[in-house]
């Protein structure tokens, strides 16, 4: 490859010059490859040219060198690495899908992205989504450790999915991968927005560049007659309504009553949700399977990504009823014999904690809610006063543990937590295993635990030391104990957690309050009213 194909602006003397391959990582570079020297918040890249010069790299770009040839290496200089890099990365693997959606915000990225891609798949579409929970619609499904792949890695997976034909791609757009202008070369059909809430101020320092990295999206990486999908209701909308006049970007909203699709009733049935919403004119009558009002607005922002992906509006709708809840966001785990629920979260931050916690009250408003959470180490300290807030507000009983300390000492995180939980049943448990275990060994029937924090994560980091870990393992072990205890019959569960050591081998036929009712292993109830004592009709009974 020539250089000057790849590079802008490059001076004349150094046209002429090739390339095998890029690198950002000096242990990856071959022979004739070009070496980013990147300055990151922890590492500097440039402390790993001589390496990369060793592993036979003949073309250096950093932004504090000086350019020219210095011993046969050509040194060029660039104010920005990180965008030039992904901009050769789109270049060289030029081929990519057709229809490519990115999703942004602080909540909610990757069940957007998951429903899209559920959406298309059930209507038979070539779809693949790329995020958290890794890439899905071929067979290789990474798991990644960053929510936005580095551009290398990223467009190497756009080209491999274009050559499986998949022409449909939604990708969750981190605050960090767009800061760190990863997506940058590529142009995308649709843009959405979540929200923006406390998240990341560690490495943003303030809101206003958190938000100033999410707009990066809208401002610099659609195409022209592209289309942003958000919410009327947020409070940046006014900003993004502003880029989209700007750019002369078509805007859909959601939620409000000028949206371009409405919300026209709603009401739940246990674990169902049944809405009607209304599109262009038409309503549609659906039964959600999904935990959480906030997963309506989820399903909406899918709805109108996968319409406008040109998916007929009636297909999108008639196979939303078989929509599955994504991989650790408000997703029931389990059954419990004495109808008791444990919800497994990704909540990480003050707003989905409280969002998650609100959700379920509203749909399950007569039980009790236990909560299992805690925070992460080396991360934002800021959020742990204000989640220990609203766990004291919002739920009944706390077992307050430890999530990924990394390098910081746990028991000072939980104190942090601590101090600002107060009037509350609260029980400090360092080990995760054992509070998920003690939290969904008490449960009684109808009450509803809420594991929060990890959701789909498979490992805890323990200053360093990344150890397989999975909260719904755990969850399933506990439950599989606690089952062993209960009895099928839920009416001798709920009797049992009142009464406590009733035989195991009971059985009972129906209730009854009227003795000359009772039949054989009926269950009398012995009531005390005004004109009659049941009790004294207790010999009758037997």
């Amino acid at each position: 490859m020539l250089l000057k194909d790849y590079y802008p602006k490059l001076p004349k003397k150094f046209q002429k010059i090739k390339f095998n391959g890029i690198a950002f990582n000096s242990n990856q570079v071959k022979k004739n490859y070009i070496f980013f020297a990147i300055k990151g918040n922890n590492i500097d890249g440039n402390n790993y040219i001589n390496h990369a010069i060793t592993k036979g790299s003949n073309i250096i770009v950093s932004s504090s060198t000086i350019q020219g040839f210095s011993k046969n290496i050509l040194y060029l200089k660039h104010d920005n690495p990180r965008r030039l890099l992904a901009e050769i990365s789109v270049k060289i693997n030029y081929k990519r899908p057709d229809n490519m959606i990115a999703v942004t915000g602080t909540n909610g990225k990757t069940s957007i992205a998951n429903f899209y891609y559920q959406l298309l798949k059930l209507n038979k579409k070539k779809v693949s989504s790329i995020g958290t929970l890794g890439i899905n619609g071929v067979n290789l499904k990474k798991n990644n450790l960053n929510t936005t792949f580095d551009s290398i890695e990223l467009n190497k997976y756009l080209k491999f999915l274009k050559t499986k034909k998949i022409n449909n791609v939604i990708l969750e757009a981190s605050s960090h991968g767009l800061k760190q202008n990863r997506l940058d070369g590529l142009l995308f059909d649709i843009g959405i927005f979540t929200n923006l809430t406390h998240d990341h101020l560690d490495y943003h320092k303030n809101f206003t560049d958190y938000l100033n990295s999410k707009l990066y999206l809208f401002k610099h990486l659609l195409k022209k007659n592209s289309t942003i999908i958000t919410d009327s209701t947020l409070p940046q909308f006014t900003k993004i309504q502003k880029i989209s006049k700007k750019k002369k970007i078509n805007l859909m909203k959601i939620i409000d009553k000028n949206s371009d699709i409405l919300i026209v009733s709603h009401r739940y049935i246990d674990e169902f949700q049944l809405i009607e919403i209304k599109y262009k004119s038409q309503i549609y009558k659906i039964k959600l399977n999904l935990i959480g009002k906030i997963q309506i607005k989820n399903i909406l922002m899918a709805i109108l990504a996968a319409i406008k992906s040109n998916l007929n509006a009636n297909k999108v709708f008639s196979v939303i009823n078989k929509i599955k809840p994504v991989d650790g966001r408000l997703e029931k785990i389990g059954l419990i014999k004495n109808n008791s629920k444990v919800i497994l979260d990704y909540a990480h931050t003050p707003d989905a904690l409280k969002t998650v916690l609100l959700n379920v009250k509203d749909q399950f408003p007569v039980s009790k809610i236990s909560l299992v959470f805690g925070c992460g180490g080396d991360r934002d300290k800021e959020k742990r006063s204000k989640m220990g807030k609203i766990a004291s507000k919002f739920s009944d009983v706390i077992y307050l543990t430890d999530d990924n300390p990394r390098s910081e000492n746990p028991k000072k995180i939980r104190y942090d937590i601590k101090k600002f939980i107060k009037g509350k049943k609260i029980r400090e448990i360092p080990s995760r295993k054992k509070a998920i275990f003690e939290c969904i060994n008490n449960l009684n029937s109808g009450d509803i635990a809420i594991i929060a924090g990890k959701g789909h994560e498979k490992t805890q980091d323990y200053k360093g030391s990344k150890k397989y870990f999975s909260d719904r393992d755990e969850i399933l072990r506990s439950i599989k104990i606690k089952n062993r205890s209960l009895f099928k019959d839920l009416r001798l569960n709920i009797i049992n957690e009142k009464t406590k050591n009733l035989p195991k081998n009971l059985f009972i036929n129906k209730g009854c309050i009227n003795s000359k009712e009772i039949k054989k292993n009926d269950i009398f109830f012995a009531i005390k009213g005004k004109k009659n004592d049941g009790n004294k009709f207790i010999h009758e009974v037997f």
